[in-house]
């Protein structure tokens, strides 16, 4: 497992479909893209700027359940790509003992960002989907973001299916 951290949420244009962006936390720190849902990809973007609704979004319902069941969201793994498709777990710990519950990697990601879990990724999943973002130092940043933009406006979902 590698750990991540959460850049943010970009959109693919022109379609506007939205990307969760995750970055290892060291070594390569390639970058992992994942094509999520507008209500996931909102429910990210409400948790990064803290701001809570008025009521419960499903997103706070969860951990408002969890934290109500003696339980924890320990951390967020994402665990396989298959077809395209990426998969996801939640570790909870709780009084009865640790659970792994199955997730999509943009729930996680939203329930993880409300009670700062860490999120990590299988190496192999990483081998398979990320993209090496080479390190530069601030006269060459702007240099690097522009070649990760142009990795992203190229990327389509079908690029992730075997």
């Amino acid at each position: 497992m590698v750990e991540m951290e959460l850049l943010g949420i970009k959109l693919e244009l022109p379609s506007n479909i939205p990307i969760v962006m995750l970055r290892e936390v060291s070594g390569e720190r390639r970058v992992l893209p994942i094509f999520i849902g507008l209500p996931e990809a909102n429910a990210i973007h409400l948790a990064l700027e803290g701001r809570t609704p008025a009521r419960p979004l499903t997103h706070d319902l969860m951990i408002d359940v969890l934290t109500e069941l003696g339980a924890r969201l320990e951390r967020v793994v994402i665990t396989e790509l298959d077809a395209g498709t990426f998969y996801a777990e939640l570790q909870i710990s709780g009084p009865d003992g640790p659970r792994t519950v199955s997730a999509r990697p943009s729930d996680g990601v939203a329930l993880a960002v409300r009670v700062g879990a860490p999120i990590h990724a299988a190496e192999e999943v990483l081998d398979e989907a990320a993209a090496p973002v080479p390190e530069a130092d601030d006269e060459d940043s702007s240099e690097v973001l522009d070649e990760f933009r142009e990795f992203i406006e190229g990327v389509n979902p079908e690029d992730f299916a075997s």
